[in-house]
């Protein structure tokens, strides 16, 4: 499997997070990418520089979406968290997006569908001016989000798993 690295950075274009993991194919949502159990994951905020991944992952890149998803596996309490982003940018062995720091958790236990850091936006939209195109881009892919994720519709229903059951080393879901 080709190693594909995702890099996220902030709207002034300073670096934010990056990740190092396993195409694992396209379909008609976008390209999916596996992050196994003890990945690398590379932060450039805080004290922690670094940290590895807990639970296997599939994160999908939609192919002209304002978002990216990551499907975690039991017994993370997050079945899918999604960061609002940029539309990716495709490069040789690269996914690069922009985090605008907008994010949507969905539950396991109880499937409640949480929309996180919206300070974080209103504060990261005015010190680095989104234009009003990015803004309306950004809260329309949570509305569109939000809703998708409380109803589990397709992609955040069970598609993943298909994707998930390719993670080397990763037993198949019977």
């Amino acid at each position: 499997m080709e190693r594909i690295e995702l890099v996220l950075r902030k709207y002034d274009g300073r670096p934010h997070r990056r990740v190092t993991g396993r195409l694992l194919g396209t379909d008609e949502y976008g390209t999916w990418v596996g992050t196994p159990r003890g990945s690398l994951v590379h932060y450039s905020y805080g004290w922690r520089r670094f940290r590895l991944t807990r639970e296997d992952a599939v994160r999908l890149i939609p192919h002209d979406g304002w978002w990216m998803a990551m499907f975690l596996a039991a017994p993370a309490r997050n079945d899918v968290y999604c960061d609002i982003t940029t539309p990716a940018e495709h490069t040789a062995g690269r996914i690069t997006v922009v985090d605008l720091d907008l994010d949507l958790i969905r539950y396991r236990t109880d499937q409640r569908v949480l929309v996180d850091d919206e300070d974080e936006f209103e504060r990261h939209r005015k010190t680095f001016g989104y234009p009003a195109d990015v803004v309306d881009a950004a809260t329309g892919a949570v509305a569109e989000l939000r809703s998708a994720l409380a109803e589990a519709r397709e992609p955040f229903g069970a598609r993943h798993h298909r994707w998930m059951d390719r993670l080397p080393g990763r037993r198949r879901r019977s």
